[in-house]
């Protein structure tokens, strides 16, 4: 055996084995800030969901105005005679 460090370290448990090297693998990416691209990806999503939801509002405040100025016309039309206005 190599020791912790080694390429080649093997307890002779397949399963123990495993866990060591995803460990150290692991271990190696924090340590050289591959991590870092991860909490990135996390921040996009998030101010990607913050720009959806605004849209989401805004066209929500468009639809109800424009809702409301068509039942206006609607309203208008339906009680329209010749002598009046609305």
């Amino acid at each position: 055996m190599d020791g912790m460090n080694g390429r080649n370290f093997s307890t002779g448990i397949p399963g123990l084995d495993f866990m060591i090297t995803f460990l150290q693998g692991r271990v190696q990416r924090a340590r050289s800030g591959e991590l870092d691209r991860g909490a990135s990806a996390v921040e996009w999503v998030i101010i990607s969901a913050v720009v959806v939801a605004i849209v989401g509002v805004v066209a929500a405040v468009i639809n109800a105005a424009l809702k409301g100025g068509a039942d206006k016309v609607s309203d208008c039309i339906k009680g329209a005679d010749a002598g009046s206005t609305c």
